[in-house]
């Protein structure tokens, strides 16, 4: 259903009540109370409540950062109070920096990474296109990298949902962890990405790349200071660990992840409430407007995420995952598991347009998976970002192509044409670290 409506809530509903449609004997009234009965008691977990709220409240922040002027800010002293662009190389490295920066949102990373770097590649004569690789190759990959964020937020709640069924034992924080450290593909990606930029690697349409034809005028206010972004940045990463030692009595590995990302939110959001009024920066009316309109933009991402746990937990009581590792068993080598994986995810990612869709169908499949033949499951959890963020790299239907595009005023189709080769190079280095640490993990155990 993902692949033909490329409706990600329509497919996780309907896998939802077609696993619930198996479980009571085929009774669509058995069927429909015991959907509602499921949506109910998730609800009633504290920990999916906080964690759907910090998805939201994640939204709130990045909005309120845009409307304070601090995004702008920081692109006038990076664009206008430095004289660091004079040459194509360095007019894209601003925007490489900026998307590695910005790791907030993926979105945002492209929209500001594409913003800036447009009036700085037209000076340079830099195509448009090379722009959007670069705006798309920083912003999903270092938004699963660095994972304070809504990313952090749906891989934080679907490796729980594994923990609270009983499937794996352990901390969601400190396996997740472990999992974006074999997340190969956003590490490739920006590494091939820099090269190109660094040496003006141009291959196969790239070197064809058509320059803009409109020059494009960067309008920012200079005024305001860019601590309204780097503040809120910081504070998040900093009430992050703090809250992982508070709620872990002094051990941030045994900290509470959704309690954590839930409070750093909270506070974070107070004190901008704080240091926005009181510098007058904005109103309070502005404040809890902008704040508002922030949470309405996520809110789809937690009805995601709702949906995501709901799944997880008819996916278990289906023993989904068992049955699929005991048909690998007889026909997969554990060494290439996360190798399969990680195509699998590729797919799915690439067909959909999305990455936390694949997220949401995979990990609970890949953690059964690798839990029925004696895998690390962190390898696995790793082979599903990296393949979902490689898929939605290079669907021409995923939201940050499109976003990447428009914000580097490039056509969509030849931005997808002219990224595709460098992707496949990052997509093919993946695959082997991903077979080669599959027999790493085997010959250890």
């Amino acid at each position: 259903m993902a692949l033909y409506t490329k409706n990600i809530l329509l497919s996780l509903f309907g896998g939802i009540f077609l696993g619930l449609f198996f479980l009571h004997d085929f009774s669509l009234y058995n069927t429909s109370i015991a959907t509602f009965d499921l949506f109910v008691s998730l609800l009633g977990e504290e920990w999916i409540l906080k964690t759907l709220a910090f998805a939201v409240l994640v939204g709130s922040v990045m909005e309120l950062m845009q409307k304070s002027g601090g995004i702008n800010g920081f692109v006038s002293f990076m664009t206008q109070k430095t004289s660091l662009v004079n040459s194509p190389r360095s007019a894209l490295l601003v925007s490489y920096i900026i998307g590695v920066i910005i790791f907030i949102e993926s979105s945002i990373t492209s929209l500001i990474a594409g913003a800036v770097g447009r009036p700085l590649c037209d000076k340079e004569n830099v195509a448009h296109a090379k722009l959007a690789f670069v705006c798309d190759s920083t912003s999903a990959p270092i938004s699963s990298l660095i994972v304070l964020n809504g990313w952090g937020a749906l891989l934080l709640g679907l490796i729980a949902t594994q923990i609270q069924t009983g499937i794996i034992t352990g901390d969601n924080v400190n396996i997740l962890l472990h999992s974006v450290a074999y997340n190969f593909y956003a590490m490739s990606a920006l590494l091939v990405t820099f090269l190109a930029i660094w040496f003006n690697v141009n291959i196969g349409p790239m070197k064809n790349a058509s320059l803009s034809l409109q020059k494009s005028i960067l309008h920012v206010n200079s005024h305001v200071s860019m601590s309204y972004m780097i503040i809120p940045i910081f504070l998040m990463i900093t009430f992050v660990f703090v809250f992982l030692y508070i709620t872990g009595n002094g051990n941030m590995l045994k900290g509470s992840g959704s309690s954590a990302i839930f409070y750093t939110m909270l506070a974070t959001l107070i004190i901008m409430f704080i240091y926005y009024i009181g510098t007058k920066n904005m109103s309070v009316k502005t404040y809890t407007k902008s704040a508002y309109i922030g949470g309405k933009k996520l809110f789809p991402i937690a009805l995601i995420l709702l949906f995501a746990f709901a799944i997880g937990k008819v996916t278990v009581d289906l023993k989904t995952g068992a049955y699929l590792a005991s048909l690998a068993t007889d026909t997969l080598s554990v060494s290439l598991l996360a190798g399969v994986i990680f195509l699998l995810s590729s797919i799915i990612s690439f067909s959909t347009g999305t990455s936390w869709g694949t997220f949401s169908i995979m990990v609970p499949i890949a953690v059964s998976m690798a839990v029925g033949m004696d895998g690390d499951v962190a390898l696995a959890v790793g082979a599903v970002i990296s393949g979902g963020v490689f898929g939605d790299h290079c669907s021409p239907i995923s939201d940050t192509t499109i976003i990447s595009s428009l914000a580097s005023d490039c056509e969509v189709v030849e931005h997808v044409k002219t990224q595709l080769p460098y992707a496949l190079i990052s997509g093919a280095v993946a695959f082997i670290l991903f077979v080669l640490f599959g027999f790493m993990t085997l010959n250890n155990s």
